[in-house]
């Protein structure tokens, strides 16, 4: 198991990510992290709403593109639900109407955006067991096949210092790929604060947006930290 930072580090381009782990001192957290390399997906930033949810949004008032503003984050009585696009807000209603983590997050399809086909990935915690969650990803085949491969995963019993993490993209500074379907990571942070700051560290420097670490049943306290937004 390599540290977040090593994993990161080690990646060029990680996109957008999501991240479920244990600090030192025990606490069970939540992250969520965007770079980008464009001066559209740059210009965004991660803010808090009235409601208490995340959302990314444009730096600039513009029109809606439903692929780079959407809601990150939102707290769905007791499911914290965050993630890289719409599909959040989705998942959040159908946990809403009753359906368990694993039916909520089926039937979700990968980002219409080729060649890439970037994947949607979620994540469901639950506010009454701190340590369970459930990731869910809607990936394309790495062939021609179209139909959607999803992979939910669930997560629990995490140790201090154990994490698991999902991005979107995988490159080597050229190339710039689909990211691998999970990584398991050490995180050397011993608290909440300490875990945003090993985060954004390890983002590359020059593609970082925002980053933010928050808790089941805290989403209002989430601790965020941006970029200069670029300008539009």
């Amino acid at each position: 198991m390599n540290g977040l930072n090593e994993v990161l580090a080690d990646n060029h381009y990680p996109g957008r990510g999501v991240l479920w782990c244990r600090t030192g001192d025990g606490d069970t957290l939540g992250a969520y992290f965007l770079t980008g390399r464009s001066r559209a997906s740059q210009a965004r930033a991660l803010r808090r709403t009235p409601e208490s949810e995340l959302i990314v949004a444009p730096s600039e008032a513009r029109a809606h593109d439903h692929l780079r503003h959407y809601v990150a984050a939102r707290q769905s009585g007791r499911w914290l639900v965050f993630g890289n696009g719409e599909q959040v807000a989705t998942v959040a209603e159908r946990l809403d109407s009753g359906l368990v983590p694993a039916l909520a997050l089926d039937g979700l399809d990968y980002e219409p955006d080729p060649p890439i086909f970037t994947p949607r990935l979620t994540v469901v915690a639950d506010g009454r067991d701190a340590g369970q969650a459930w990731f869910g990803a809607a990936r394309h085949s790495s062939g021609t096949r179209t139909a959607t491969n999803r992979l939910t995963l669930q997560v629990s019993g995490l140790a201090p210092g154990e994490g698991v993490l999902m991005s979107t993209y995988r490159s080597d500074g050229h190339a710039v790929a689909t990211g691998e379907p999970l990584a398991e990571v050490r995180i050397a942070a011993g608290n909440r604060s300490g875990l945003l700051e090993e985060l954004w560290t390890s983002l590359p420097l020059q593609l970082r947006i925002a980053a933010a670490v928050f808790s089941p049943g805290g989403l209002a306290e989430a601790d965020i930290r941006q970029a200069a937004p670029a300008q539009s």
